[in-house]
């Protein structure tokens, strides 16, 4: 992506993305203009374009950044002893990463409709390698006898989709803290995905 060389880059180049990211979760991709995002910024729309070149750019460079950087913070988590412990852990990280990121969660999931058919398989592509995490503990639990499930690809899509339900509703200094809420799903996850035992 063309980043304008200068002195002002690092400053400008940071308050359009965050512009740009408050503006389309707020208002949705397609209903925000460039001129829009200038606005907000506070300066010329041409100056954009020192920084990126179309607002196509700037929805993937979101997306991508928040996709690189959830599977950076999830591979650094300190290793699990167990399948059970595993889990626990990926529930509670998932859910503790995306409710500090609301506005970065919901346009990863609702905008990829208005990714260009390259950049959504890209974007895609590191979606797979979050939940392939996941589906991997799903499958060593299963082949260990701890947990069982008929599809572990449907139970990821399933599990994934609870946690990320978190953001529409969690508010901070609501009825419940966030650890209480991250100790409730990871529950939940477990007994989704527990073998019965008897």
């Amino acid at each position: 992506m063309a980043r304008k060389i200068g002195s002002h880059s690092e400053i400008t180049g940071p308050r359009i993305r965050g512009a740009a990211l408050r503006l389309f979760a707020r208002h949705g991709y397609a209903a925000v203009s460039m001129r829009k995002i200038a606005a907000e910024v506070g300066v010329q729309a041409g100056a954009l374009y020192l920084y990126t070149t179309d607002k196509q750019a700037l929805l993937f460079d979101l997306m991508q950044d928040h996709m690189t950087d959830l599977l950076a913070a999830l591979h650094a988590l300190p290793p699990q002893p167990d399948p059970a412990s595993k889990l626990e852990q990926f529930a509670r990280f998932h859910i503790g990463y995306h409710v500090e990121r609301p506005e970065a969660v919901f346009i990863a999931y609702m905008e990829l409709r208005n990714l260009t058919p390259e950049n959504f398989a890209t974007i895609e592509s590191l979606r797979r390698k979050y939940e392939d995490r996941l589906q991997a503990i799903l499958i060593e639990g299963v082949a260990c006898g701890v947990f069982t499930s008929p599809d572990t690809k449907m139970a990821t899509l399933a599990l994934i989709s609870m946690l990320t339900g978190v953001t529409s509703w969690y508010r901070e200094g609501g009825r419940l803290a966030r650890a209480d809420v991250q100790t409730l799903y990871a529950d939940m996850a477990l007994r989704a995905v527990a073998k019965m035992q008897g």
